[in-house]
């Protein structure tokens, strides 16, 4: 596929809105806190589902409970050939959230060692990226999405979001962690609101 035609057809992403009613949704509800910190994480971060699955407590958190700013990942896509650790950055906001969710996690009795899994079932057992696909499903309507989008939008929400604010490819290839820079183009498309600002400037 062209970089144009990346351009021409840009994945599905979530508008600020949605992110905000998804966000809201699950924040109010107890037993959705677990969700809105995978969703917090995964759209500040850019993480794919297959990597926030795999997380364990170890890797986000140091030895006094503190959410770690740079975390290195083991599991990623393409780890098998390139066995060396990538890198996520993490914000404030996000890292007191992880806070919040360990302090859950210890007072409900689950195993907070350095291998427990960061994101658990209900089942107690590590969560599957079927569980956070079908979980994805059913926050959105709970939400009141008018659209149903797969979990892998979250990735292009945040990838896009970073080139949104800064116009940066290279900063941008960075945050999605990809090898090529053209993989990087499909997160450079522009929005609705971004083509009705510059119309308005138009001299006709």
């Amino acid at each position: 596929m062209s970089a144009y035609a990346a351009v021409a057809r840009p994945p599905r992403t979530l508008t600020q809105k949605e992110v905000v009613l998804l966000l809201r949704a699950t924040g109010e509800h107890k037993e959705g806190f677990r969700d809105h910190c995978l969703y917090s994480l995964a759209l500040a971060s850019g993480l794919r589902e297959h990597e926030l699955v795999a997380l364990n407590i170890g890797d986000i958190f140091d030895e006094r409970g503190r959410a770690r700013r740079h975390v290195l990942l083991h599991v990623f896509k393409g780890c098998r050939r390139h066995p060396r650790p990538q890198e996520v950055v993490l914000s404030d906001t996000v890292r007191a959230k992880l806070e919040k969710l360990l302090r859950l996690k210890r007072s409900q009795g689950h195993d907070v060692g350095p291998q427990a899994p960061l994101f658990l079932s209900r089942l107690g057992l590590r969560l599957s990226t079927r569980q956070v696909r079908h979980g994805f499903g059913v926050w959105q309507q709970r939400a009141g999405l008018e659209r149903h989008l797969n979990f892998h939008a979250v990735r292009h929400t945040a990838c896009t979001g970073v080139y949104r604010r800064t116009k940066d490819i290279r900063l941008t290839q960075r945050f999605a962690r990809q090898r090529s820079i053209d993989s990087t183009v499909i997160y450079t498309h522009p929005s609705d609101d971004e083509l009705v600002r510059v119309t308005q400037d138009l001299p006709c």
